[in-house]
């Protein structure tokens, strides 16, 4: 079953669509929105997400909710290894039989690690260099910001996403979809949309097309601010996207008087709005609020948060 992976004769074989379903039928699977099981069933998708990702001999791979193994074995035929992260008991538990069956030369080189990936801070083997991953829709930005925070070995990576959430992620500042998700990632990488995926290659079909977004790691800007301060600065600044830099700022910082001038001491008018700074402007502000503002409770508080009150509650998200 499948096709035999590109420029290697004893290579995983990758899942078709009869495949997909077979596998899902043997596991009395059902596919639900809760979770967003969609699952991938096109081999030439996930043969161009780890090419776009560069995936090398020498990678170890963090991949996140890896569902069924489609893009898990085009993964173990590039990568040296693969770390897969997944939180639901069935599939977790069926994967490495899977890939025992269509990539048996390559089975020593996967570990499935049954957890939620939001509450990931260690892995097993090598630390991982890159993350390549078909990102849960629901929990798509709290999860990339938490690998990005809590594994610095990832230096690169490759995620799809729900395509407004790629935008998002990828936006510049003064763009109408910058925002939260968008200087947050700068914080940790270079950050850029690499392509479309229709809705089309996905089973079952989800409402909505996906996007892919590279990243590569990068040292945060110059600061005695901490990140917690930065972030809080940049929750402040978009909570209520009309209101003006000393307006959005000012209980942060005590009084409207306090955040003029701190924003003033950064470089930047008080009466400008936070969809038009970059990351290292609001790592200006931040250094010069009183105190060096501690972290606001949407940053001290858990990342689930912002997935439950995310943007990307949309039906339809193709997830593995």
């Amino acid at each position: 079953m499948g096709n035999a992976f590109e420029g290697a004769s004893a290579g995983p074989s990758l899942l078709g669509p009869a495949d997909v379903r077979v596998l899902a039928a043997d596991l009395g699977l059902r596919p639900t929105k809760q979770r967003g099981q969609n699952f991938v069933t096109d081999a030439n998708t996930v043969r161009r997400i780890v090419r776009t990702a560069d995936v090398g001999a020498g990678d170890v791979v963090l991949e996140i909710g890896p569902g069924l193994g489609s893009l898990t074995l085009a993964l173990l035929g590039a990568a040296a290894r693969v770390v897969a992260v997944e939180i639901d008991d069935t599939l977790a538990g069926a994967l490495p039989g899977t890939v025992a069956r269509f990539a048996p030369e390559q089975a020593d080189r996967l570990d499935v690690v049954h957890a939620d990936a939001m509450d990931l801070r260690s892995l097993p083997g090598p630390p991982p260099t890159a993350l390549v991953a078909n990102l849960p829709y629901n929990v798509a930005v709290p999860v990339l910001l938490g690998v990005l925070q809590h594994f610095p070995s990832v230096g690169r990576g490759l995620v799809m996403v729900q395509l407004e959430v790629a935008d998002r992620l990828a936006a510049a500042p003064g763009s109408k979809v910058y925002g939260v998700p968008s200087v947050k990632a700068a914080w940790y990488a270079e950050v850029a949309r690499t392509g479309l995926v229709g809705r089309t290659v996905f089973w079952p079909q989800p409402n909505v097309d996906s996007g892919l977004v590279g990243f590569t790691r990068r040292e945060p800007p110059p600061t005695t601010a901490s990140r917690e301060q930065v972030f809080a600065v940049v929750d402040a600044a978009f909570a209520q996207r009309r209101k003006t830099l000393r307006s959005a700022l000012s209980r942060l910082a005590g009084s409207p008087a306090a955040a003029e001038s701190a924003v003033r001491a950064a470089g930047v008018d008080p009466g400008e709005r936070g969809e038009r700074l970059d990351v290292t402007a609001f790592a200006r502000i931040a250094e010069a609020l009183p105190g060096n503002v501690r972290a606001s409770r949407r940053e001290r508080g858990s990342e689930r948060t912002q997935a439950k009150r995310g943007s990307e509650r949309r039906e339809g998200k193709p997830a593995r």
